[in-house]
């Protein structure tokens, strides 16, 4: 029997021929299907709206790097402790890093990891803009300036953060469970 992605009974709805072939894309360049995806197959309207977001924002042109993308889902889920993204995008972290050390050290803690000026004024923001919304200032925006981010790129660090904190959210209420496979990624 197969390990259940979620605790919900939501049974996949028939995939269309354009799904069927973008599941068969990420089986080729990931070497699997993302349980996130699968969780969402269920509705294809919501996973259609989910994947177009999240491939614009994480793989869409930017002024942030893969990795930078990378390293704000993965600060912001720290913040949230939400599993599902801890373990996928912090593989992404040691994938995209080359750096096994810095995945695992992003997990629990960003401050403690060798990062760049730039990065850690990212990453600060990210944190922030989670836990205190509310309390965002002009000096935030400020900061990220002078670490070198132009005003498009801090509309894409916020459109990062929202989407993790939504994204973590629905996992967390679900119970959305990782592929066994993030687990050995870049190890």
């Amino acid at each position: 029997m197969a390990e259940k992605i979620t605790a919900l009974d939501l049974a996949p709805a028939e995939l269309s021929d354009a799904t069927t072939a973008y599941f068969a894309k990420c089986e080729e360049k990931l070497g699997l299907v993302p349980n996130v995806l699968l969780a969402y197959a269920f509705d294809e309207k919501k996973l259609r709206a989910f994947t177009d977001m999240y491939n614009d924002l994480m793989l869409g042109e930017s002024g942030l790097s893969k990795l930078e993308r990378e390293m704000i889902a993965v600060a912001v889920s720290s913040i949230n402790h939400c599993f599902y993204c801890l373990v996928a995008h912090g593989a992404a972290v040691r994938q995209l890093s080359g750096d096994p050390k810095l995945g695992e050290m992003m997990v629990m803690n960003f401050r403690v990891a060798d990062l760049t000026p730039r990065q850690r004024a990212m990453l600060d923001f990210a944190v922030k803009l989670t836990e205190n919304p509310d309390k965002m200032v002009e000096e935030d925006r400020a900061a990220l300036r002078q670490a070198g981010f132009s005003d498009r790129d801090i509309w894409d660090i916020a459109s990062t953060v929202g989407f993790f904190n939504m994204s973590n959210r629905v996992a967390a209420a679900v119970d959305m469970r990782p592929n066994d496979d993030y687990h050995a990624i870049a190890r």
